[in-house]
């Protein structure tokens, strides 16, 4: 791991984590909700009528298609450029698209458990779901304590790392 940057803090992470969120309302809105809008007028259907199970694949796939861009373009997203953080291997090499589609699928453990206890629990309603995954995000985060080098127990599997990365001073 020589010339590797180091991991950067878990509230540094946390708070990308947040903004990421933010940042993904606008592409959920302009390429999930948009797009089905369209098709429903375009089928001369009630949006009502689209089926959840087609909308939540399409947001899957185009969540998906968002980070596996990133990840292996550059490394990084909008919001992790911004935080200074950037996603490698474990040797400090780019992330390959089939590394970054590993990660994007092993790194729903944040969301799953949580919103798998939901519908068990026959809870309803956008409070429950919310509370459920704050708390499984925030309990996940914690485990990076049991991790050697702090890092999240989904990149360990994929063999990546977030490590600290600042762009190289602009020439003048």
């Amino acid at each position: 791991m020589d010339g590797v940057p180091g991991t950067p803090g878990l509230g540094r992470r946390l708070g990308c984590f947040l903004y990421e969120g933010v940042l993904l309302f606008g592409v959920i809105v302009g390429l999930v909700i948009l797009p089905a809008l369209l098709v429903a007028f375009l089928t001369r259907q009630h949006p009502g009528l689209l089926s959840p199970a087609v909308l939540g694949v399409w947001f899957f796939l185009v969540l998906g298609a968002y980070c596996v861009h990133f990840w292996s373009r550059s490394g990084q997203t909008l919001a992790m450029l911004t935080w200074e953080i950037r996603l490698v291997t474990v040797s400090g090499q780019p992330v390959s698209r089939a590394r970054a589609a590993c990660r994007y699928l092993v790194a729903w453990i944040w969301f799953l458990p949580a919103l798998a206890g939901v519908h068990l629990a026959g809870l309803k309603g956008g409070w429950p779901a919310f509370a459920a995954v704050l708390a499984g995000v925030l309990g996940y985060a914690a485990l990076t304590r049991f991790h050697p080098d702090r890092q999240y127990w989904h990149d360990a599997a994929c063999g990546t790392r977030l490590v600290t990365w600042r762009p190289p001073p602009r020439r003048r």
